[in-house]
């Protein structure tokens, strides 16, 4: 099998794990046998770290079930074949070229220095986690109690880095309770936006420090294009969306909007009643997600960004897309236009179905497939009653955002060798 067919196996073979233990009477608080689906689709939700829920994480799921959601989340931020390859490193097992080659793909990792780069991705992973998990539970520990504080301040370090949005504050609230405390706010951002920013950056960073010069182009680029992705759409939330709120809770809420849409799914207000414009820009930063070699899905920020920058060469009449005075290939180009293809094809597809299904507003269902497939985790509030046929979708479209569409494409399409270069003609477009 191909590298792309092991990382399909390797999330596919974790959920189908996780829905059996959740399946156990254990995992829940009442004892009980839950239905297979909603685990399956709990496990779906959590291993492609997305936080769409069709049961309450705090008032449903016991003890074990949450440290099974948990774990699924941590696994699936980093990778399932990640932690494999670190796990074996761990154990003292040789690698062998096979597996370097599936975790190579996995990772988007190209040359030497593998097993260190995992390293670095482990210990990066549970510095930050750490951390996070250390200022959630100064101030948890105060409201929650010690034990209790200690376990929210470790689950949601670890959610919200890793993109996942799920909470344990009950009754399908999020973090509104918090959308005028800065401390709690800026924290979860902070992770949120660590976990999107991609190990390869942080990698440079490590590097290079303060030296933007020395960083590579790709890096270069997901600073840039993330940067602007939070502030310009938080303008917006300010000045059209969040006006009847006082400035500070204005500016935290409009801040968190831009930031928790780019994949992470925790909410301070209600994503029900903003309007219909907010929702579209929400959906847009949903579809285009975090960066690649992230805990985010999503299209990812080098993909717009790439995008953007074909079209300027092509206003500007110049033979390539530039960037930091570098050519960006046109292989990648070419990947960046059937990624947003295939995205935007799925997500207008699957919300006119849903639509039908459901029967309700177009603009509702648009928002929650975008969730699902950005796996982000934001909702209006549908998705626990939703019918069987759209849990399915919404469960697909999760596992297409998580491993990548062209992971799933080369997996389960055969690859055509080009034989021969056929003749080239012009077709008039535009």
């Amino acid at each position: 099998m191909s590298s792309f067919h092991w990382i399909l196996l390797s999330f596919l073979s974790l959920i189908i794990l996780g829905a059996f233990l959740l399946s156990l009477p254990i995992s829940s608080i009442d004892r009980v046998h839950t239905p297979f689906l909603d685990c399956l689709f709990t496990a779906t939700s959590a291993t492609c770290v997305t936080g769409l829920i069709v049961r309450d994480t705090a008032t449903y799921w016991s003890g074990f079930g949450k440290a099974i959601i948990l774990i699924m989340i941590q696994i699936g931020g980093l990778g399932v074949v990640t932690m494999t390859y670190a796990l074996i490193k761990i154990s003292g097992r040789k690698i062998s070229l096979y597996q370097r080659s599936i975790a190579q793909d996995s990772l988007s990792a190209e040359g030497g220095g593998l097993s260190r780069y995992v390293g670095f991705i482990i210990r990066t992973t549970l510095i930050i986690e750490g951390i996070g998990a250390l200022l959630l539970s100064l101030y948890f520990c105060r409201e929650f109690g010690f034990m209790k504080g200690i376990w929210y301040g470790v689950w949601h370090s670890i959610s919200a880095f890793c993109n996942a949005g799920f909470d344990l504050m009950g009754n399908y609230s999020s973090l509104t309770r918090y959308v005028d405390n800065i401390y709690i706010n800026v924290v979860i951002m902070l992770l949120i936006i660590a976990g999107g920013l991609s190990f390869y950056t942080w990698n440079d960073i490590k590097k290079h420090g303060r030296h933007f010069s020395k960083y590579s182009l790709q890096s270069k680029v997901i600073i840039f294009t993330s940067m602007l992705l939070v502030f310009v759409p938080a303008l917006y939330f300010f000045l059209f969306e969040y006006s009847y709120f006082p400035v500070r809770e204005r500016i935290l809420a409009s801040l968190f909007q831009s930031v928790t849409c780019r994949t992470a799914g925790f909410n301070t207000t209600n994503q029900d009643i903003i309007s219909d414009s907010s929702s579209l820009i929400s959906m847009l930063l949903m579809m285009i997600g975090g960066s690649p070699g992230s805990t985010a899905g999503g299209m990812k920020t080098t993909t717009i960004a790439v995008l953007v920058l074909s079209s300027f060469s092509v206003f500007k009449q110049t033979e390539n897309a530039i960037a930091f005075k570098r050519r960006i290939s046109d292989i990648s180009v070419k990947a960046a236009s059937a990624i947003f293809m295939l995205y935007i094809t799925l997500f207008i597809l699957s919300a006119i179905i849903v639509c039908e299904i459901e029967n309700l507003p177009l603009i509702k269902c648009l928002y929650e497939i975008a969730s699902a497939i950005g796996t982000v985790g934001l909702t209006t509030g549908i998705t626990p009653y939703v019918s069987v046929p759209t849990k399915f979708i919404l469960m697909f479209l999760m596992f297409f955002g998580r491993v990548g569409c062209l992971t799933l494409i080369y997996a389960l399409l055969p690859r055509i060798r080009e034989t021969a270069k056929l003749p080239e003609e012009q077709i008039s477009v535009g």
